[in-house]
């Protein structure tokens, strides 16, 4: 198996980004990853995975979810139904004891990569509450008197999109990157890995509008790399021509499929009045 982590076919990854990967692995530490939505945070888990040839274990996290859920979860509904049926489940307790994603991830006959994505939409708490878990790699089942110890320490990725603050207390026990929006050379490779027949002078010109979107002041939601990527696919099915991109000063014309690059309605008024202005201004 690999055992150092230096992108994929499919995934561009900065050497920043790589050498963050396997220090974290090295250290035996959670990885931290922060970053602007869509620039790839929950799919690094992924590839990391792929490219060390290691199991993928996903826990998403939700507002309502809790660390124990995590560990495991005693059923106890199902046990009152199946006793009221007369099921013989009943005496063993263990039968309604539902494993979690890390249980899952302690047992693995293989060094699994475990994917916790998005930990601060959860409780504030939820971070705190996993500390001795992942220290110690091993958790107590009271309902069973058991003791789950993992048989490899998993290789951790973690994702926030800074929601609000993590504890201290867990921060320390992680190693930390921020993955900076991609500049242009590096997000050419990255179109280039998706769309490889793509003209050279529709990636510079699509490019040219989305870098120059990005930049506009006052936008609520600055478009994202995934939503460049569904962007270019669009411009591709629908074969748009290269100088419908192309406008006689910079930002004179809504993007042809805007929906795809600005995702609610006062961004795309903002831009349209930036248009007019600038239409006004260059009369």
């Amino acid at each position: 198996m690999e055992t150092r982590f230096t992108g994929t076919d499919t995934y561009v990854a900065t050497e920043d980004l790589m050498m963050a990967v396997n220090a974290a692995v090295n250290l035996a530490r959670p990885l931290l990853v922060k970053g602007e939505p869509g620039t790839g945070k929950t799919q690094l888990a992924e590839e990391v995975a792929k490219a060390l040839d290691r199991p993928l274990i996903c826990w998403h996290i939700k507002s309502t979810s809790k660390a124990q859920q995590g560990l495991y979860e005693y059923d106890a509904v199902a046990r009152l139904r199946d006793s009221q049926l007369g099921d013989e489940r009943v005496h063993d307790i263990a039968n309604y004891i539902v494993k979690g994603k890390l249980w899952e991830a302690f047992e693995s006959d293989v060094q699994p990569v475990l994917l916790i994505d998005e930990i601060d939409k959860a409780d504030i708490e939820f971070p705190n509450d996993l500390l001795l878990e992942l220290d110690r790699m091993e958790f107590f089942v009271y309902e069973t008197r058991r003791r789950v110890l993992a048989r490899h320490r998993p290789i951790i990725v973690i994702t926030s999109n800074n929601e609000k603050e993590l504890p201290d207390a867990f921060l320390r026990r992680c190693f930390f990157h921020y993955i900076r929006f991609p500049d242009r050379p590096t997000m050419e490779r990255i179109v280039d890995v998706h769309f490889p027949r793509l003209k050279k002078d529709l990636l510079r010109d699509a490019l040219e509008v989305f870098f120059d979107l990005r930049e506009v002041p006052g936008l609520k939601k600055k478009p994202s790399t995934s939503e460049l990527l569904d962007w270019f696919k669009l411009l591709m099915a629908e074969d748009i021509p290269r100088e419908a991109l192309r406008g006689d000063a910079p930002r004179s014309a809504i993007p042809p499929l805007y929906g795809a690059l600005l995702k609610n309605e006062q961004d795309v008024h903002l831009f349209e009045r930036l248009i007019f202005m600038n239409r006004r201004d260059a009369r």
